[in-house]
């Protein structure tokens, strides 16, 4: 082990825990969880491209470090607040506000407090839960609360036998261990599926990267894992390009021999960063961020040891530029919102998504849906700056209701949350705006307009699985009604055919067509010929929606 390495962990074990060892224990946590990121993404209940999970959870952390990075405070307390602060404001997705709200127990365990000892640290656990149950309408067991609370307890269990916080740590991470293994039971959806809590994984990650910091064990090497094709989320690791990363290599392939995935991934670790290995269609791809006098090296690498079937190499930096002057060429006109009127935000995943909203007469769009949950800072800035105190908004996604909650309680503005769970409720919701109205009657509205309208949504299945009576295998066309898996097909065109006559289709007046950027206008046009003759008693909308992973979502109302 390196030497000032070896000082550190002796001074933290010897020392009295203070802020700046809750700092090293925050960023030891993010590191690990970091690592195993696409793990906890991967375990996702539905066959859909949005395991997300771990990158909120990292998002999340990333934000709460980058709060304490430069903070020379040394009593705890005051440490564990101001990482309270950043995970609030950096928060995203259920997983992710939840985490949140665990850190703010745990900061208000410690107030007031210099240095940490074993029972302040139970104290601040059993806040922590406390908090994250509080913090849900609805607490529902075999998730994140639960391990949450399994490792309130255990901790409750080592104070019996030891004052020592780092011992403690070391009960409490096997602990919660176990209590991720347990969710399954607890969580019928979950054991219909095959996998454990994602969010109660990541606070596993979380706790076991500090305790690996305290035993000196890397924090550099996750636990390898395929997931399939359609799941691979490159959107995600755009987002986050660091120094250094300056080429995306994206290499198809096909082993020669067997394939040792944790060798493989080994191997790329030392090349570079953003790594993604996904398997399907008889092949696999990997993924990668590297320096420029790296970027031949996985190529290179990969030739070795399969037969290499298709590669890309894409500037990054070239790339984030391109992007920016899209996003300029691609503006959109929002409504102008005068002192005292409504306001109203909307979560959008794709331009022409957001070009519909703001023609209904949307104030301002915050960029997010599946694999790309904002955060409540996002939220919170999209309507801070704005002349007007009355605002509504429309999270069009389950998995970010709760970081629209989390917005309006820290702004002083009248905020109400319409919580539309999709984008055909969202819209839907829009047309009972009236801005010169009273915001909770306009909003209350809204809300009742959710039920006026069905979503449907058209994707592609990341796993083999089968959840209520129906049975997919990765890589199938699979249709969703109102969030809900309602069948698998070999085509898009047949899925959305199944979806329509399960949602009872020929009893409404109009269907809306939002095809994604996987999805061609051609291909949609085609689509519509079909549902004309399967239904011409109604009227049939097509819209460019832009958005990515679906190639169809689909309003009925």
């Amino acid at each position: 082990m390196d030497p000032d390495m070896q000082a550190r962990l002796e001074k933290i074990r010897s020392s009295p825990i203070d802020g700046q060892a809750l700092k090293k224990l925050v960023e030891s946590g993010l590191i690990w969880l970091r690592a195993n990121q696409q793990l906890v993404n991967s375990l996702n209940v539905f066959p859909v491209p949005d395991g997300d999970t771990g990158t909120n959870m990292v998002l999340t952390m990333q934000s709460a470090y980058n709060e304490i990075d430069d903070l020379a405070h040394r009593a705890i307390g005051e440490m564990a607040g101001a990482v309270s602060q950043g995970a609030l404001m950096g928060a995203r997705g259920n997983s992710g506000v939840i985490l949140s709200q665990l850190w703010r127990g745990f900061a208000r365990g410690l107030q007031g407090k210099e240095t940490l000892d074993g029972p302040a640290l139970v104290k601040a656990l059993a806040d922590a839960r406390d908090t994250a149950y509080k913090g849900v309408v609805r607490p529902v067991e075999g998730t994140i609360l639960t391990v949450a609370k399994d490792v309130a307890t255990a901790a409750e269990a080592a104070l019996q036998e030891t004052l020592d916080p780092l011992e403690i740590l070391a009960h409490i991470v096997p602990a919660a261990a176990d209590s991720v293994e347990r969710t399954p039971e607890l969580l019928p959806v979950l054991k219909q599926a095959g996998v454990v809590d994602s969010g109660g994984k990541g606070l596993f990650f979380i706790l076991e990267g500090m305790l690996r910091f305290v035993n000196g064990d890397p924090l550099d090497a996750p636990v390898a894992h395929i997931q399939h094709l359609s799941a691979m989320n490159l959107e995600d690791a755009m987002e986050a390009v660091e120094p250094g990363q300056d080429f995306e290599v994206v290499v198809d392939f096909v082993p020669n021999g067997k394939f040792e995935l944790q060798k493989f991934y080994a191997a790329l670790e030392q090349m570079g960063t953003s790594i993604q290995l996904g398997e399907g269609e008889g092949m696999y791809r990997m993924h990668i961020h590297v320096p420029t006098e790296k970027r031949y090296e996985p190529i290179d690498y990969v030739m070795g040891q399969a037969t290499v079937t298709k590669v890309a190499i894409e500037n990054l930096i070239a790339q984030m530029d391109a992007q920016g002057s899209g996003a300029a060429a691609g503006k959109i006109e929002l409504a102008d919102v005068e002192p005292g009127q409504i306001a109203v935000v909307a979560v959008s995943p794709g331009l022409g998504i957001s070009r519909v909203f703001a023609s209904l007469g949307v104030a301002a769009i915050v960029e997010g849906g599946q694999t790309m949950n904002p955060s409540t800072k996002d939220l919170l800035e999209a309507f801070e700056n704005m002349p007007t105190d009355r605002v509504i908004i429309l999270p069009n996604n389950k998995n970010i209701i709760l970081a629209a909650q989390q917005a309006k309680e820290v702004t002083v503005k009248d905020v109400q949350i319409v919580a539309s769970r999709n984008i055909p409720q969202g819209l839907a919701a829009m047309m009972y705006l009236n801005p010169s109205g009273e915001t909770e009657a306009v909003a209350a509205k809204m809300n009742k307009a959710l039920d006026e309208v069905i979503c449907g949504e058209i994707t592609t299945a990341t796993r083999s699985v089968e959840i209520d009576g129906v049975t997919v295998e990765k890589g199938q066309t699979i249709a969703l009604m109102n969030g809900k898996l309602a069948l698998s097909s070999p085509s898009v065109e047949e899925a959305c055919l199944g979806l329509l006559e399960k949602a009872g289709t020929a009893e409404y007046e109009l269907i809306t067509l939002f095809y994604g950027e996987d999805y061609s206008q051609p291909q949609a046009n085609r689509l519509v010929d079909l549902i004309r003759t399967r239904y011409p008693s109604q009227e049939i909308e097509i819209q460019d929606g832009g958005q990515p992973h679906y190639q169809l979502i689909i309003s009925i109302e």
